[in-house]
């Protein structure tokens, strides 16, 4: 089987696509894979791939750019080389070129079209061609309601919509994984106000949809009962022309609670050490999340969340740490849930739910069962064919066999009329009345 995957971007979100795992797991079990992205070849991640032994080609088909459709015939004439039988969009924009690109391709079969709907993406045109393929995969029940909702049932037509929950390397990220003690006292070098503090770690940046709100809400709560309780934030402490990020600041510095946050900016490595170290993950999104892959990282460690009861946060606590729940956009309730996590710790038991294992399971299984449809109907009409061509030999057989037989009955000379012989019955009625005759 040969597997084309396309993405806008190789690094974007690479621990919520598994781009490098599902790779991986593919060259394996003996497939063909392809990937086709932005990242120049010299590129560190790109060198990993092939390290894996996939097969890269660059092409920039990068998110929202009219520039994008200049890919169409490169990408057509990749898909004419390689021949795939299963093509894996992981975004809108790919996913046009695609398209355009499919238009006059010339294959022996036609591929089988996969796409991820990572998020609440518009139900718009721009989104259409992400949705016109035979199966669409979701990444959470949120998602898959927010399309069903938003599709007319006959724009679902034939498609097949399987969602598949984004995993977690638990080898990357093992159960109450502990930082090392390098880097604790580097990062108490660094920051100082740390130490000896309950971390309350909010692994986003600031923004309108992302609830630091909240953060207030909880310091300006709890402060005077814990003194040590600190806010860790993963965004830079300043930002230019970010109406968001001010107005956090200057609501923070305005109630005097600016010395129990610590900002520590968002382009960092060490994601797994942060998560690991917290007292409590905090996830506080104001619109619905599609994935919570940060909440999802630090249940995996063993860290305590608490989030909204809501979309992706409800579907990973609810199974996972049901106590870290709260119901949505309540303040008293956030408050009362983190006040009873730092009185009273209690941490999420070890799963083997949302594990990056089974979702290159469950997206193997979905490859092999187009690839299985693909072949069986190309059987289908082979079988067909041949048929058909076994009816014509039959005829082109049987015609003369029938035309000569014709032929020779229309030679036959006509017979003349024979005289009919009388039938037994009239033969011993005659031998009767001879009888009869005598003995009168």
């Amino acid at each position: 089987m040969i597997v084309m995957r396309l993405l806008s971007s190789l690094k974007h979100d690479e621990s919520e696509r598994g781009i490098f795992h599902l790779g991986r797991a593919l060259v394996e079990n003996g497939h063909t894979s392809i990937i086709i992205t932005s990242a120049d070849d010299d590129n560190d991640l790109v060198r990993r791939l092939e390290r894996d032994g996939n097969l890269y080609h660059q092409l920039h088909m990068n998110k929202k750019s009219w520039l994008s459709l200049l890919q169409v015939a490169p990408l057509r004439h990749l898909i004419e080389k390689y021949n795939p039988d299963v093509i894996h969009v992981h975004s809108r924009t790919p996913a046009w070129i695609l398209h355009l690109a499919l238009r006059r391709a010339r294959v022996k079969r036609p591929p089988k079209l996969v796409a991820t709907m990572y998020g609440f993406y518009p139900i718009n045109k721009y989104s259409q061609a992400l949705l016109d393929v035979d199966t669409i995969i979701t990444v959470s029940d949120s998602v898959t309601n927010y399309l069903k909702k938003g599709l007319r049932r006959e724009d679902i037509g034939h498609k097949v919509i399987k969602r598949i929950y984004r995993g977690i390397d638990t080898r990357r990220y093992p159960y109450r994984h502990n930082p090392s003690v390098y880097w604790l006292r580097h990062t108490f070098a660094e920051y100082p106000e740390l130490e000896h503090k309950k971390w309350l770690v909010f692994p986003t940046i600031i923004g309108n949809e992302y609830g630091q709100e909240w953060l207030i809400d909880i310091l300006g709560t709890l402060k005077e009962q814990f003194p040590n309780i600190h806010v860790i934030i993963m965004d830079e402490d300043h930002r230019e022309d970010d109406v968001a990020h001010q107005d956090f600041r200057q609501r923070t510095n305005a109630l005097d609670l600016a010395d129990h946050i610590t900002y520590v900016g968002g382009k960092r490595n060490d994601m797994r050490e942060w998560l690991s170290a917290a007292n409590i993950v905090m996830a506080l999104a104001n619109e619905p999340e599609s994935i919570g892959i940060n909440a999802l990282q630090a249940i995996h460690l063993g860290t305590p969340v608490i989030g909204w009861d809501q979309a992706a946060f409800s579907e990973i606590l609810q199974p996972l740490y049901p106590q870290g729940l709260v119901r949505k956009y309540n303040a008293q309730a956030l408050c009362k849930a983190v006040r009873n996590q730092l009185e009273s710790v209690t941490r999420p038991e070890m799963t083997n739910k949302f594990t990056m294992r089974e979702m290159i399971k469950e997206t193997l299984k979905v490859y092999q069962g187009l690839y299985d449809e693909s072949l069986a109907k190309e059987q289908a009409l082979s079988d067909t064919y041949s048929s058909r061509k076994l009816k014509k030999r039959l005829e082109s057989a049987v015609k003369p066999i029938i035309k000569s037989s014709t032929d020779a009955a229309n030679k036959q000379p006509i017979k003349p009329d024979i005289q009919k012989k009388p039938s037994v019955l009239t033969r011993v009625s005659k031998s009767v009345s001879k009888t009869m005759s005598k003995d009168n």
